[in-house]
Order: structure tokens, then C-alpha cells, then sequence
């Protein structure tokens, strides 16, 4: 699977999975590899709580600390975009998309360095290996 990159430092994955696969594969896959999921918001659900509609849309909230801390040590400002976040979304039916910060993004806004990145680079690539189509590898 081939990211694609969007305005503002956002990274977009395309998931040939339906949305509640999607959501349940990354679970999967963070738990398998130790990352701790600290929030899952269903942000739908949310939406019809107050009378509002919107289409599936799921918020995780997940890192490794020994990963992020480094970077908030750096630059305590960082925290605002840690942990990471994906965000799950079925705007249209059948097309469901990951969207995360690019790791570059959040070491260029904090102003971190470079070497830094490879503290959040594994992210994209686990997301991008998730979400290959079945029978690619």
C-alpha cells in the first residue's frame, strides 16, 4: 500500500478493507507489536449522541512512550500531537481511508530533530503494512 501524502503534513492510506475491518486489523496490529492504544473514540457515535449524522468515523489514539518521549523531552510542545493518531473514515460508501500526521510534519512544527523521525516513521510503515490489499506483500 502507497501512502498518499495531503496538505497541512497529513498522510492518507486508502484501505481495501470495509471500516469496521480497518478499525479492528489496526488494533490488532498495535497490540501484536506492543503499542499501547490509549483511546478508541467513536466519533459517530459521538455524532448521533447530540442528533447529528455522520458517516463511520473512528479515532485511535496509540504510541509507545519510550517512542514519543524522547520527542517531549525535546520540545514539551510536542505533546500536542502525541500520542498519535489515526483517523478511520467511510465518507462515501465502500471507501474507507486512514488518515495520520506525517512524521516529518511533526518534527518540522516542533522544530525537533531529524533523527527523531525514526521515532515515529515505524508508525506509518505498520499502518501502510496493515492495510495492504490481501495477496500483496
Amino acid at each position: 500500500m502507497t501512502p498518499s501524502q495531503i496538505d497541512s503534513g497529513i498522510v492518507r492510506f486508502t484501505s481495501p478493507f470495509a471500516f469496521d475491518d480497518t478499525v479492528q486489523r489496526l488494533l490488532a496490529a498495535f497490540k501484536e507489536r506492543g503499542i499501547k492504544v490509549f483511546a478508541t473514540i467513536d466519533q459517530q457515535a459521538e455524532a448521533i449522541a447530540v442528533s447529528l449524522s455522520m458517516p463511520p468515523t473512528t479515532l485511535i489514539l496509540f504510541g509507545n512512550p519510550a517512542a514519543g518521549t524522547p520527542l517531549m523531552l525535546d520540545n514539551p510542545a510536542s505533546g500536542l500531537d502525541l500520542p498519535l493518531k489515526a483517523l478511520v473514515v467511510e465518507a462515501e460508501p465502500d471507501k474507507v481511508e486512514v488518515f495520520i500526521n506525517a512524521a516529518k510534519y511533526v518534527i518540522e512544527r516542533h522544530d525537533l530533530p531529524h533523527g527523531l523521525e525514526a521515532n515515529l516513521l515505524p508508525a506509518e510503515k505498520l499502518i501502510a503494512h496493515v492495510l495492504e490489499a490481501p495477496g500483496k506483500t
